[in-house]
Order: structure tokens, then sequence, then C-alpha cells
């Protein structure tokens, strides 16, 4: 017996008369938690599927069901589970489940509880193959050296390894002089696959190789092909063992520069990538299973080996460094990392005994004593609570706080947070509006959400400046009280203003233009003039709230701002025709990327083809237009990209304009705060584009309802429904500018918006979001 045993950190036994095998086990964040914690996955013969939290337990304290996230009963026996990136478009982990007639791959997600019983979890199919053949075990990497996502290699029990790009099903390629199933690895380096056959030798075939041999329905189709055709499936290399091996590993960080690990039934190898040996180690008794990792020591690579005495080894390279009892003879293990502890050893026997350990030296002789009862004194114990909180409310006080982390706040108390708040491009917002939500619980334990709106000031966005006499587009806003200073309106912009009578103000924006705001001496009016139109926006809006709070704040009760016309439609809609413009250059781009993309493919193909004919034939420029192709895909994914970030500036910039039309439409026919509600929903029912859903085709649906409903001029207007209406793409943007001239007109003839005349139609009304900034705070 030996005196160094594997200290147990966490154990567990699971189900009763199950059998479990050495693929049954794997370790990975399946969950997609990103806290950098593994989470341990068992799947049985008896076709239960267990996933593991792991923690660190006392001796008295051993519990499953703390641990354990999820456990489902499958309808099939499961050989073998794996954590990897298997789904398209996504580059999230999932979870691969390999059944003897079926291969199914799973989503595990978890979502927060509210209450002391901890969050739920749930397992989601995300897709399954069934399997012609039965299945022995299965690998996976990036096959082909594609980046970002895994493959699927699957060995059937007739020697058909079939492949599975995610969700299609690729070929399948039959082994040649196959007899029985061995041990299977993929080796990234050489994007090869390596396997022991019944022949007892190690047999190394390529990817390349495997794609481009013949394909076959049955081993006899498959032998007589390849006589015909020539394209006869070869090994890379073979490398004779003289034993059956159990396992093949392929560190994916090994230090040296090609290891291939293969466990005998009496030997460990240790293969370079060309299948020649780097070293041999006999062992002295039976081996169950092994994992090679990397070691702390430069050229050196370490093996943890399992055996059927019960014992863990750690080899590096030939010699052995450490030896641990064990509990039970481990069929499967793993190397994991948790939140208390990095680096614990896990372990599974084929009766179901799950093991988290590590490597320790002290017996455990020692017995804790008894510790002898005491009463409890409540009073004690409830005013060392009371200077606890009152410690913790100090410290809360006199710490800088960090955003979202509060604890405890008391009844009637005040928690001040300071944020900070940028520009998201280099481009003027939109909008200065922004959204706070602050969850609590209340002292029963009730979750509650508190939510309001805040400003953020316009001196955040623009700093002052000189102002311009003329500019190109003007707008005029007019009151029907004396003009007023507009140093006493904008305060924080006296500091550099020329004009000490504050008859002008300029306003220069961080990422945009110069707006210039001028006060009539002899009117009522004040005229707001720009480069840019969608710049007098924020100003504009600035400006009304201002005179708003101005004239309130000395008692004025009938103030009013108008706006006498006309609506500057032409400056609006080549803002329209900007954005619009963009979105077919991105479809055009999209488009392009596409036929280049095609044909790239095509030519690989065909160069690949000529590659692996046995008789060389001249390449006919196939290489030259391959490197054409290739440049043109760059320079187009660069143009795509740039048109991208253009269109995202030139998105921001329409919402800007239509923000401004809206506010001229208010002023110039007085309309309620609940038809600039409508007003704005119709004109904004978007926070940004998107390649299925744009501005235009939205805008226009909802203003042709408007026209049909609330505005129509007559009974057989309201009538027609939109409900069947498809939203795409427009070729122009005529039609909708007619709409939008024509809204205005109905509007500036007296009609008035309303959602009173649309009860019966199947379409609601959106009404707007800001996303211009968003403060989330948390509070317990």
């Amino acid at each position: 017996m030996s005196l160094f045993k594997a200290r147990d950190w966490w154990s567990a036994v699971l189900g009763e008369g199950e059998e479990f095998d050495q693929g049954c086990l794997c370790v990975g964040d399946v969950d997609n938690s990103g806290s950098g914690c593994d989470k341990v996955v068992v799947g049985s013969y008896m076709g239960m599927l267990r996933i593991f939290a792991p923690h660190a337990s006392k001796p008295a304290e051993q519990t499953v069901a703390d641990a354990q996230l999820l456990e489902v009963q499958l309808r099939d026996p499961i050989i073998q589970v794996e954590v990897g990136k298997f789904v398209s478009c996504s580059e999230l982990l999932h979870l691969a489940v390999l059944h003897p007639r079926k291969l199914s791959v799973y989503a595990v997600s978890g979502t927060a509880g509210n209450v002391e019983h901890g969050d739920q979890y749930q397992l989601r199919l995300v897709y399954e193959h069934n399997l012609q053949r039965t299945a022995c075990n299965m690998t996976y990497g990036p096959f082909g050296g594609v980046t970002g996502h895994h493959f699927i290699c699957i060995q059937s029990m007739d020697g058909m390894l079939m492949f599975f790009e995610q969700e299609s099903y690729a070929f399948g390629r039959f082994l040649p002089g196959f007899l029985l199933p061995g041990p299977l690895c993929y080796c990234a380096r050489t994007d090869s696959f390596i396997t022991v056959s019944s022949t007892r030798q190690v047999e190394c075939y390529r990817y390349e190789t495997l794609a481009v041999a013949t394909d076959a329905d049955t081993r006899q189709d498959s032998e007589q092909q390849s006589k015909s055709s020539g394209k006869r499936l070869a090994a890379e290399w073979l490398l004779v063992l003289g034993e059956q091996a159990l396992d093949i590993y392929v560190p994916s960080a090994s230090p040296m520069a090609s290891s291939i690990f293969v466990l005998g039934e009496r030997n460990l190898f240790c293969l370079r990538d060309s299948g020649q040996i780097r070293f041999m180690k006999k062992l002295e008794y039976n081996p169950s299973c092994f994992l090679p990792y990397a070691s702390v020591s430069e050229g050196t690579t370490n093996v943890l080996l399992g055996n059927h005495n019960n014992m863990l080894l750690v080899y590096q390279d030939t010699t052995l460094k450490w030896a641990a009892q064990l509990s039970c003879v481990p069929v499967a293990v793993r190397v994991a990392n948790f939140l208390e502890l990095k680096g614990l050893v896990v372990t599974l026997s084929s009766e179901g005994h799950l093991q988290c350990s590590y490597m320790g030296t002290d017996p455990s002789f020692f017995t804790a004593p008894k510790v002898e009862a005491r009463e409890v004194n409540y009073d004690e114990v409830d005013a060392e609570m009371k200077a606890l909180h009152k410690v913790i409310r100090e410290a809360t006080k006199n710490q800088v706080i960090l955003f979202s982390l509060f604890v405890f706040i008391g009844s009637g108390s005040q928690v001040v947070v300071a944020f900070s708040a940028f520009l998201n491009g280099h481009y003027t917002p939109a909008d200065l509006t922004g959204d706070i939500a602050v969850s609590y619980s209340s002292p029963t334990g009730v979750p509650r959400v508190a939510q309001c709106k805040f400003v953020l000031p316009l001196r955040l966005v623009c700093c002052p400046t000189s102002a311009s006499k003329n500019s190109k587009y003007k707008i005029t806003v007019d009151t029907n009280k004396p003009p007023v200073n507009l140093n006493e309106v904008f305060p924080e912009f006296v500091a550099k203003a020329e004009d000490k009578e504050g008859n002008a103000l300029a306003f220069q924006f961080i990422a945009g233009s110069r707006v210039t705001v001028l006060a009539s001496k002899t009117s009522q009016r004040y005229r707001i003039q720009s480069e840019s139109f969608e710049d007098i926006w924020l100003v504009a809006k600035e400006l009304v709230q201002r005179f708003d709070r101005h004239f309130a704040k000395l008692g004025v009760k009938d103030f009013r701002n108008s706006f006498s016309g006309p609506i500057p439609l032409a400056e609006y809609f080549e803002t329209v025709d900007h954005h619009f413009e963009l979105r077919v250059n991105a479809q055009k781009y999209q488009d392009l990327l596409s036929e280049r993309a095609v044909q790239f493919r095509a030519i690989q193909r065909r160069l690949l083809t000529r590659f692996k004919d046995k008789t060389p034939a001249p390449l006919q420029n196939l290489d030259t237009l391959m490197e054409g192709t290739y440049r043109q895909v760059i320079a187009l994914a660069d143009a795509a990209e740039e048109n991208r970030a253009c269109l995202v500036q030139a998105f921001s910039r329409l919402r800007s304009a239509t923000h401004l039309l809206i506010l001229l439409v208010s002023l110039w026919q007085g309309l309620s705060a609940e038809q600039t509600a409508i007003l704005e929903a119709t004109l904004l029912p978007l926070l940004q584009d998107t390649p299925q859903l744009g501005w235009e085709e939205s805008v226009d649906a909802a203003v042709s309802h408007l026209l049909r409903t609330c505005l129509s001029r007559s009974p057989k207007d309201q009538a027609i429904s939109l409900s069947t209406m498809q939203l795409s793409m427009p070729k122009d943007t005529s039609r909708l500018k007619k709409h939008i001239t024509l809204l205005c007109d109905r509007i500036g003839k007296g009609g008035r918006l309303s959602l009173s005349s649309e009860a019966n139609v199947p379409t609601p009304v959106m009404l707007p979001g800001q996303d211009s900034m968003f403060v989330h705070v948390h509070v317990n």
C-alpha cells in the first residue's frame, strides 16, 4: 500500500448498476460561462448523461446534489462525449454525444435562479445525425486547417471513417485491411488521423488523402473502385507495435516538435509526427488509462497513467516522478481547472466512481476532535451583526464604489455611482438620453426593478467656438415672447463666447461640424445654421427645451415655440439617399464576395485534383488564376468592411436628421406629446439596420399604414390591411420620399395622428427606444 494517496477533493458515485468506459468522461466549459472553470461531463452505457460543477467538500458533506448541474436520461447508450465548437456560425462550445447509431450535438445553457435553489440548466438538441453503421468511437478537430470550428470523425465497427462538417455529412472512407476497430486520434499539426489496426501497427492517414480517395457505400465497392480508378487509400506511414493499443493521445501543447503517445498493453510509446519512435517505456503492470500533458521542464512531457492496481503514476518521459493510491481502478483520466483549485485530476471507474483529487504526501491519520456544544447568546450575536453592518456602511461611504457592486443599502440611505461616457465612433450621436435599471430585493425577499431616464450634458459632445455668419443649412424657430440672452440659456458655453450681449452662440461638435445660434434683436426669432443638416438636431432640441425651462422658471405659462415652415424635406432626403446608397453597396459587395468565393473553391478543387493525379499534367495557369481570385476576395472584403463602417455612421446621421424632422413637424403643427410619440414610432422604428430588415422598408410600411388609417381621406383606404405586406429592400427611395411628403402634407392640412382607428389592424406600432447610453445597476 502506498503512503502517498491521492487527496480526495470531491467525489461521487454515479447510479447503480451502470457501466462506464474511457470515452464516457470529458471536461470543459460546456455551458460557456466564461469563468475559466471546467465542468465534468459523464455519460454511461445506460444512456444517463450527467454534468457536474465540483467544489471542495468536507468528509461529512459528501453530497452530489450541490455539484450536479444536469441529469438527463437518453434513449440510447452513450459511447463517447466530447466538448468542442461543433455548430456552424457559432464559436461557442457544444456537447457531442455519440450513440451506437446516432450522433447528437447539444447546447448546455444555464439560467440564474432568483431563489435559494440556485441556477437552472437545460440541455437543448441543436442537431443530430442518424448513422448507417454502428459506431465505435470518434475524434474531432479542425480538419483541413479550418479555424474557429471543429469537425467530427466517427469510426464504425466495420472500419469506415465517417466525416461530419458540423450539421452536414461530408464523406466516408473505408480503412484498408480492416478487421477490428482500434483507438482513433486526430493530429492537428499534420492534419492526419492516427489509429492502431488489428495487425498491431500504428497507421497514419492524411485528411487530404482521405478527402480525395474513392467514395463507396460498401467495402467491396471501395476495393473495386480503388483498383479501377487508381485512387487507392494508402497510409502516410506505418509502425509495427507488436501489441494491441489501449489509447492514443496527441498533446496540443507539447514542448517537443512532435509527440504522439500510444498506450499499449505492456509498453508506453512516444512517436514523432513522422512515425519514428522518440522513446518507449516498458510497464510492469497492466495499464487502464493515460493522459499526457505539458511539463514545466523544457523538452519533456508528463504522463498520467492509471493501472489495475488502483495506482495513479506520473511519468516525466520515461522517469517515474510520483505514485499515488486511488480508491478504484480508473478507466478514464482528465485534468480540469475549477474555481478553488487549478489542475485537479479527474478519474472515472467502470462502476461509476467519479473523483476529483490532487497529489499529497500527508497521510490521513488525523481525526478532528469533537467540539463541545455551548449555548448561543443571541443578544451578543445581534449586537455583533449590527456592528458589522455599521462597519460595512462606513466602508461603503469612504471607498471608491465599483459600478454595479452593492452588497447592502439601508432604507433611506443614498449611494452615488460615478461612470464615464465616451463617443462610440467618429460621428455625433443621435441622442444623449440613456436608461438606468436597478434590480434589488425587498426586505421580504421579493425581486423588484426600478427604471428611470437621464440625459447626458450637451457639453460632453461639443465645445464653444466662434460664430459663423453664413452656412448651408438654416432653420428658424419662432417664439411668442421677447428674445432672451443666449448666455443665460447656455451658461456653460459663456466662457469662450465672443458675443457678450448674448445674440450669437456657436457650438463645435467633437466629431462633427459647427452649429451657430443667432437671436434676432428686433423680432422673436432664433436661427440655427450649420454646414451639416443632421448636426442641427441636438442644438435645436436643447434650445427648445431650455427655452421651456427658462420661461417656466420665470412663471410664464403661455410660452410656446413654433416653426413657420416650410419643412426641409429636400435636405432630409439627401441624408436618406446617402444611407440607401450605402445599403445598396453593401448588397453588391456581398454578392460579389459570394461569386468570388465560389470561384476560389472551384479553382482549389481543380488544383487539388491535378496535384493528386499520378500522371502529371500542366496547371494551365490555374495557380495564377487562384492567386488573382484570392486578391480579389481580400480587396472585396476590405471594401465591404469599410462600407459597413460608413453605413453605421450614415444610419446615426439619418436618425439625427429624422429626430430633427419630427421636432420641426411637431413645432409646425403644435402636435401633442401622444401625437409626437406616434410620429417618432413611425419614422424611427429601428435602432439599427440589419441585413434582414432596413430602415427604408420599415418606415415605408409604417407611413403607408398611417396614410391608410388615421390620415386617410376616405373609408375605402381604411379597409385596406397591411398584414400581408412583405418587407424587402426597395429598388430606390422614390416611393418612400413620396409617402413621407404626403404624410407631412396631410398633417399640415389638419390631419391628426391617432391610434383609435386601428383597433382591428394586426400590426402594432412599435414605440421608439434610445440606444445612446444604457446603465444597468444591480442592488442586492
